[in-house]
C-alpha cells in the first residue's frame, strides 16, 4: 500500500473548504467538493457522455439569447463545504476568462449527465443540494439504451425543493430558463450507425 500524497490530506480536521479547490493544482481534473470531502472522477469517461455534453453545449449556445452564457465543467460554490462541478450550467453572468467557480445565485440551470459512478450523487445528493442553494432549474440526463432521457426539475420556492416538471424523450421543449427546443435523438451523433 502506498502513502497518500501530501496534497490529498485535508488542511484541517473538519475537512476541505470550497476555496481549497483553487489551491490544488495536483488534483485530477473534475475534482468536486461534497460535504467537505474531495470527489474525483476516477473512471474513464464514456464516449456517449462526452458526445452528449459537447453537442448539448453547442445546441444550448445556439439557442441562448444575448446575455446568457453556457459553461461546461465549472464548479458552483454552494457553501463553504460544497463545490460540485456540473456537466453544464447556464448563467447570465458575463464571460470571465479567469473565473474558476460560480455562486448559486448566478446560475439559472444546472445539467448533470449521469454516469455509472455519479448516478447516486446526480439523482439524490446534487438534486437536493442544488435546490437548497436556490438554483431555479435542474436537468438530469440518463442513458436509456443509447438515447438521452432528460428529467427536468424546477425549484418550488415555498418548499425550497425541486418539483419534477417532465421526463423528455425524443424532444425537449421548455420555456425556461430560456426558450429551448432540442431534438434529443441528435445529441449523440453516430449512435445509430
Amino acid at each position: 500500500m502506498t502513502a497518500l500524497p501530501d496534497w490529498m490530506r485535508p488542511p484541517r480536521e473538519e475537512g476541505w473548504l470550497a476555496e481549497d479547490l483553487d489551491r490544488l493544482p495536483e488534483a485530477p481534473r473534475h475534482t468536486e467538493l461534497i460535504d467537505g470531502a474531495l470527489v474525483f472522477m476516477m473512471s474513464p469517461q464514456r464516449s456517449w457522455h462526452g458526445r452528449l455534453v459537447t453537442t448539448l453545449t453547442t445546441t444550448l449556445m445556439e439557442q441562448a439569447p444575448d446575455g446568457i452564457e453556457i459553461e461546461r465543467e465549472m464548479t458552483i460554490r454552494l457553501d463553504e463545504r460544497n463545490r460540485p462541478e456540473p456537466d453544464l450550467l447556464v448563467t447570465a453572468s458575463p464571460y470571465d476568462p479567469d473565473r474558476t467557480w460560480f455562486a448559486p445565485e448566478e446560475v439559472q440551470l444546472v445539467v448533470e449527465v449521469v454516469s455509472p459512478e455519479s448516478a447516486h450523487r446526480d439523482r439524490t445528493v446534487k438534486l437536493r443540494k442544488y435546490a437548497e442553494a436556490g438554483i431555479p432549474h435542474y436537468w438530469c440526463i440518463e442513458d436509456e439504451a443509447g438515447a438521452p432521457v432528460v428529467h427536468v426539475y424546477e425549484l418550488d420556492k415555498p418548499t425550497g425543493q425541486y418539483a419534477p416538471t417532465g421526463i423528455f424523450r425524443g424532444k425537449l421543449q421548455r420555456p425556461l430558463p430560456f426558450e429551448v427546443c432540442i431534438d434529443l435523438d441528435r445529441l449523440v451523433p453516430g449512435r445509430n450507425g
